[in-house]
């Protein structure tokens, strides 16, 4: 779960996320709100992603500014769950 946050809002390709369905649904405004543990149990969601999905969350009074920081600073918006795995991720990485 820590490395699946860290993949999703820590890995940058020209400083945005690496992960295309995290692009789309950030540059829309979103914000990353949930990590779920085996979630998709399919022999293609345990191949492609161990079992694991994220939760977006559109915040309608949000995504504009949202988008902006996205599109413009590179920054992530995300849910207290998910920055705690990030900084979990973070404390007991050797990477």
């Amino acid at each position: 779960m820590r490395l699946c946050a860290w993949y999703l809002y820590g890995e940058k390709h020209r400083g945005y996320a690496l992960n295309p369905v995290a692009n789309f649904h950030l540059q829309n405004g979103s914000v990353m709100w949930r990590i779920n543990w085996m979630a998709d149990t399919s022999p293609r969601g345990i191949s492609a992603s161990c079992g694991m999905m994220v939760n977006y969350r559109y915040f309608l009074e949000d995504t504009a500014s949202n988008s902006a920081a996205y599109l413009g600073t590179k920054q992530i918006k995300a849910s207290e769950q998910v920055l705690s795995l990030v900084s979990q991720f973070q404390q007991n990485s050797k990477l």
